[in-house]
């Protein structure tokens, strides 16, 4: 009962990631102004690829780090010697958000 609960509730989650990505990016659709380049359009764009680039690597690292973290936490508790593999494991993890962190940085430099 209680892994369909979190079934239950994971899918409730990602519908509810899901609906802010789609209105998220329908909301980033061109204004008309009067005697307004392009420019705007292109840099408001700029800004949403760089959010959604950390946003998303954040969120999967955090998830991951989750789940790595559980697992860890359970393996050191029985084995106080595989400590330092754990942290391996978990700056593996970490990593995922630093790459999303450079990807935004390399978008904005732009």
């Amino acid at each position: 009962m209680e892994f369909e609960e979190q079934e239950s509730i994971m899918k409730t989650i990602t519908l509810a990631l899901l609906a802010a990505a789609v209105i998220s990016i329908s909301s980033v659709t061109g204004m008309a102004y009067a005697q307004e380049g392009a420019q705007g359009s292109s840099d408001s764009l700029r800004l949403v690829g760089a959010g959604l680039a950390f946003g998303l690597a954040a969120g999967g690292a955090g998830i991951g780090l989750g789940h790595v973290g559980a697992a860890g936490l359970a393996v050191i508790s029985e084995n106080p010697a595989l400590q330092s593999k754990v942290f391996i494991f978990v700056g593996m993890v970490e990593s995922i958000a630093i790459y999303g962190i450079v990807m935004m940085f390399i978008i904005l430099g732009q």
